[in-house]
């Protein structure tokens, strides 16, 4: 186990002083150099991300830090056949990777319990970050990431894609151009229920010999999770819909679905004031939110009328004038007066593509990226205050200027989990 000792001996120094300090390149890249990248995490999720990264001039990967042998080593097979070398460096330890003064920034697609810490750290450290959804565990995390990459000046897209996805973009173009009227409801798919139940389970798998920490460092796969024994389904995947680890549908889901609602309408610098629970743990379920202006938010798990249409991760919006609905098919379909407004959109595999496009340019110029990391803490504080009053069972009241529910003192303790020993935010 990593000791309180070790993380300050290895991260003290990086920690605490500005990356330009230190020599760094990172926040001055110069428009003609390459964009040097190092990944931490990288799974099947992650592996699709850089495979779409490998394919841009401007970026180059050179390392990879797993606590997993057989990841490390098949992220560099990957890497080194796409340059006809064998460069890719390989770690065990994050510190190790993010102390590398020639890393720009860093691909982040571990697990949910750790894109938090990891990506404050990597800011930390003067790197500029691109990092899987969900980006947070708790309120708590929310607010200290987008507070950490505000303090330190880096760039941070997290891992939201459909905001850079055609048929997403001709959605908010419709709502922004009055074609659809006056806002009404937004509504954002996350279920189904049976697969991604709104209230994930608290219990412990059998414990399991663990492999040699050199295979697998079970401790820092643990990481700022609460302890428990190893099993192998943790590592396969498993570890979804456990509490510990992970949000439960509402967050997977809604990082994805709650975040394209507050984009569309404009709402990324807030989230609804009201938060109704309705429904039953095995669904089907809804969340009813209202925003302080008025607009509803409904998260559902069901009652998609164009899903086989539209495909995933569906959103709908809808006005006083007309709605418009599209998902991961990229098809759109819409009341009949928005029809004639429609056109043939990109392909969905070019929302990435995009989107990683979109987090080069943004380390170029020092702009924001789509999905910054204020947007990101917005749109994920929505989905765990939605998920704060299904594990209530009651209408919640939220302030998002006080960052506090205004009527439950149980709920306001929720806003935050505890770490384990030495992680923080």
């Amino acid at each position: 186990m990593i000791t309180r000792r070790e993380v300050l001996k290895s991260a003290a120094a990086p920690m605490i002083v500005p990356s330009l300090v230190l020599g760094q390149r990172a926040g001055a890249v110069p428009p003609s150099d390459q964009i040097v990248f190092g990944g931490i995490g990288i799974g099947a999720r992650g592996a699709h991300v850089l495979s779409k990264l490998l394919t841009f001039r401007q970026a180059r990967f050179i390392a990879v830090c797993d606590v997993r042998n057989e990841r490390r080593e098949e992220v560099k097979s990957m890497v080194d056949q796409k340059y006809g070398n064998h460069d890719c460096q390989m770690y065990d330890d994050q510190f190790a990777l993010l102390a590398r003064q020639d890393i720009d920034a860093v691909l982040i697609a571990t697990g949910d319990r750790w894109h938090t810490p990891l990506a404050i750290l990597a800011a930390q450290h003067g790197k500029d970050v691109y990092c899987e959804k969900p980006c947070s565990m708790s309120m708590e995390e929310s607010w200290a990431l987008a507070d950490a990459f505000r303090r330190y000046n880096r760039i941070y897209q997290a891992g939201c894609q459909r905001r850079n996805g055609a048929n997403f973009e001709l959605c908010k173009e419709l709502l922004k151009s009055g074609a659809l009227g006056k806002l009404q409801t937004l509504y954002a798919n996350v279920g189904p229920s049976v697969n991604w139940p709104p209230l994930p389970s608290r219990d412990w798998l059998a414990a399991e010999e663990p492999p040699p920490r050199q295979v697998l460092d079970w401790e820092r796969w643990l990481g700022p999770a609460p302890w428990r024994p190893y099993n192998s389904a943790y590592v396969r995947g498993g570890w979804r819909n456990f509490y510990d680890f992970h949000g439960g549908g509402i967050l997977e889901w809604g990082s994805h679905t709650v975040d394209l609602c507050q984009w569309a309408a404009e709402f990324d610098d807030t989230q609804p004031v009201e938060y109704e629970p309705v429904g039953a743990n095995t669904g089907p379920y809804k969340v009813l939110c209202k925003y302080a202006n008025g607009v509803n938010l409904v998260m559902r798990d069901d009652g998609w009328d164009g899903s086989l249409k539209t495909g995933s991760c569906s959103f709908r919006i809808e006005g006083d004038k007309g709605w418009v609905e599209t998902g991961d098919a990229t098809r759109i379909e819409s009341s009949d007066n928005i029809k004639p407004l429609l056109r043939p959109t990109e392909p969905a595999s070019l929302a990435l593509v995009n989107h990683v496009a979109d987090l080069l340019r943004c380390i170029k110029t020092r702009q924001a990226p789509s999905a910054s990391a204020a947007a990101a803490a917005n749109s994920h504080i929505t989905c765990h205050a939605a998920f704060i009053a299904y594990q209530r069972g009651k209408k919640l009241a939220w302030d998002p200027g006080k960052r506090e529910f205004t009527n439950d003192d149980i709920a306001n303790r929720m806003r935050s989990r505890a770490l384990r020993e030495p992680w923080r935010v």
